[in-house]
């Protein structure tokens, strides 16, 4: 049960927990602004486009309310908001996660000056250089 306990610990100290968590927030946040984006934003231009149909009102019809008996229907105005909330999101993690792995190319870059390399990428490009000029000279004492 120790170790079980000092396990977790670790775990939950050492970034991982954290990290998560700190995504779980930006992701709701994110969600949010997204939200807002799509129902605010983009969905006026659109009801206009359409002669001011409300997409989120949008359903089929399965059982007309009767007396006691609700209404049955198929909200498919919602899905379709739904998806064009999706597509964004997906959008604009791709460019955001596109625009991270260029700037980390970039950075990971020894030869690129604009941006300073991190030490240990400076040091695995010195040790491939040196392993370069070590193995020419050995080719060369072969012959």
């Amino acid at each position: 049960m120790k170790n079980f306990i000092q396990d977790f610990k670790n775990f939950a100290i050492k970034g991982n927990m954290i990290d998560m968590a700190i995504g779980i927030i930006i992701g709701t946040a994110f969600n949010n602004v997204i939200n807002t984006l799509v129902k605010k934003i983009i969905m006026p231009p659109l009801s206009l486009m359409t002669d001011d149909v409300n997409l989120s009102s949008k359903k089929y019809v399965l059982r007309e309310a009767l007396g006691t008996a609700q209404e049955v229907a198929i909200g498919y105005g919602e899905m379709l908001e739904a998806l064009i909330d999706f597509l964004i999101i997906a959008l604009t993690i791709f460019v955001v996660i596109k625009g991270f792995h260029s700037f980390k190319s970039k950075a990971e870059d020894p030869q690129n000056k604009e941006v300073e390399t991190p030490k240990n990428i400076e040091l695995l490009a010195s040790l491939e250089k040196l392993m370069q000029e070590q193995n020419t000279l050995l080719r060369d004492k072969k012959m």
